[in-house]
């Protein structure tokens, strides 16, 4: 198969791994992330500390009941 890739086997061989090492660091990265930001929410949330969307949420539940 390495033969069919003609004399540039070696470099497209390593320009594949490359770029799957590059995709999964990049995955790797995106999963750490998403993990520190929902404990950072978690510790604002346990604070006190509300999101926006929540609160507008809240206010718009509240103008509803206010106009029944």
């Amino acid at each position: 198969m390495i033969e069919a890739l003609g004399p540039h086997a070696g470099f497209i061989l390593a320009a594949y791994a490359v770029s799957a090492l590059i995709v999964l660091v990049v995955l790797g990265w995106i999963l750490l992330d998403g993990v520190l930001l929902r404990r950072q929410m978690r510790d604002l949330e346990a604070r006190g500390i509300r999101r926006r969307s929540a609160r507008k949420a809240a206010a718009k539940a509240s103008d509803v009941k206010a106009a029944s």
